[in-house]
């Protein structure tokens, strides 16, 4: 059951973001009429039917509380960073102001304008983070005078167990205080011992302790293949008393993957990723690969004639080549390039397996003698890759990514570590060919693609690009 204080702070929190979108959306109706001279806010809802416009009205209010509802805007955050709660309010005022916007466009409503939708977002947006911020701050001030603390019970006496403890303790303005530990006696918890925590329960007093203290919150820290049956009991009495039960993602031992609770209907979902792209991110990424493939395609057009004509005259066979590669996840796609090489290149190259300079499963020469006079100016120019942006306009690549592999390499490939590379889409660029390029060997070239797919943001991939061109200009490390 939730306390009295926190559930009348959190209807009075409630009803402030309501205030906030009323508010911004007068703002966003006041910029829109003073700059264009159009309707004002009361002309606008008077318009047709008032009735409707007033219904209109209500169930965009119902529709935002319901968005931030769905972001967890109204969960408890003592957990969370102020990053977070940012991120959240900011996706739960653009999906708001996406469905205003989708609303005008079905229904013709003239103040929403692009002036509107700008001034409505950032206004939002702006105005809900102070406040939220404003009472993080009245809330660790509190916190830290000793009120609205919350007792924190630890289940498990392990070194995480200990770690969250100490974490915890070093973060006061959170207000948790944590009143104990509950574990068995076994020869393990040796390190435990030495501390300055205290075991106040064992698994049979568990339920007694319950009943005869102030618990908030239980944390639970238990290896589940051993002890299931003690976390589920003790899950099961929290859950009886209406206690938070909350668990240290470590069930599986994970090296490189994250954890996710989420909702699907009734049931409750871990989801594990291993820094693979996900989220609004992914589809920015796509947005903008989408359109800087079609308008470089479009720029690029007589360039792409030049070398189609020159390709032609100066060897015999197509202008393009195609070969299948392996895409995200080791779907097959058929990546696209100028051929620089002469036409049954691949057919040959068992003839010059002996020259191969590279370890592992990659084949590179130096000054392969399959390559055409025409395809050493184009790869020194590094224009060879141009036509993968037809790739990337099909959603097959990205501009930035691990290179794809040729299907030999892969499958001469023994550890499967190094397959994770697949778990993204594979780009024209990448974090390696602005590091050394085709100089790296080959195992260094797969660490850095590992890297790149656990650190990947929007940032990355900008800092790529204009690290890319340098790199290209002044030909670091092509052949």
């Amino acid at each position: 059951m939730i306390p009295l204080r926190r559930k009348i702070l959190l209807e009075t929190f409630k009803l402030s973001d309501l205030l906030i979108m009323v508010f911004a959306f007068g703002l966003a109706t006041s910029v829109v009429y003073y700059r264009f001279d159009i309707t004002s806010f009361q002309q606008f809802l008077s318009m047709r039917i008032k009735v409707r416009n007033f219904a209109l009205f209500i169930g965009f209010i119902i529709v935002w509380h319901i968005i931030f509802s769905l972001f967890g805007l109204y969960h408890s955050r003592r957990l969370s960073t102020r990053w977070t709660e940012i991120i959240d309010v900011t996706k739960a005022t653009f999906l708001g102001t996406v469905v205003i916007l989708v609303a005008a466009l079905a229904l013709n409503l003239i103040m929403v304008t692009p002036a509107f939708v700008a001034v409505f977002w950032a206004g939002s947006s702006a105005l809900t983070i102070l406040s939220r911020l404003a009472l993080r701050y009245v809330l660790n001030q509190v916190r830290l005078h000793g009120r609205n603390l919350r007792h924190m019970l630890i289940v498990g006496t392990n070194p995480r167990a200990i770690q969250f403890a100490k974490k915890i303790e070093t973060r006061p303005h959170l207000g948790y205080r944590v009143i104990g530990f509950v574990d068995n006696e076994y020869s393990g918890n040796g390190e435990f011992k030495k501390m300055d925590y205290s075991v106040v329960s064992d698994f049979n007093n568990f339920t007694a302790f319950l009943r005869n203290n102030v618990v908030d919150e239980v944390v639970i820290s238990l290896p589940m293949k051993s002890l299931y049956d003690q976390a589920s009991r003790i899950v099961a009495l929290c859950e009886e008393q209406g206690i938070i039960v909350r668990f240290l993602s470590d069930i599986f031992d994970l090296k490189f993957g994250r954890s996710e609770a989420e909702q699907f209907e009734e049931d409750s979902v871990i989801t594990v990723s291993t820094g693979a792209m996900e989220g609004w991110q992914v589809l920015a990424k796509r947005v903008f690969d989408f359109i800087t493939s079609l308008i470089l395609l479009a720029v690029l057009s007589p360039l792409f004639i030049i070398i189609a004509v020159l390709i032609k005259f100066k060897s015999s066979g197509p202008i393009f080549f195609t070969q299948l590669r392996p895409g995200l996840n080791k779907r097959p796609f058929r990546m696209i390039k100028f051929r620089t090489m002469v036409k049954d290149a691949d057919e040959i190259i068992d003839r010059f397996a002996h020259l191969n300079q590279e370890s592992g499963p990659a084949f590179k020469i130096k000054n392969d003698p399959r390559i055409t006079s025409i395809g050493k100016l184009l790869r020194r120019a590094s224009v060879d890759e141009l036509p993968q942006l037809i790739n990337v306009l099909k959603g097959e690549m990205s501009l930035v990514g691990p290179r794809p592999l040729f299907y030999w390499e892969f499958e001469r490939i023994n550890e499967d570590w190094i397959k994770r590379r697949c778990s993204v889409k594979p780009g024209i660029t990448g974090l390696w060919q602005v590091n050394g390029r085709s100089n790296l060997a080959f195992d260094k070239r797969i660490l850095i693609d590992l890297e790149y797919i656990d650190n990947w943001s929007l940032g990355l991939d900008f800092s790529i690009l204009l690290k890319t061109l340098p790199a290209v200009l002044f030909s670091k490390g092509a052949v």
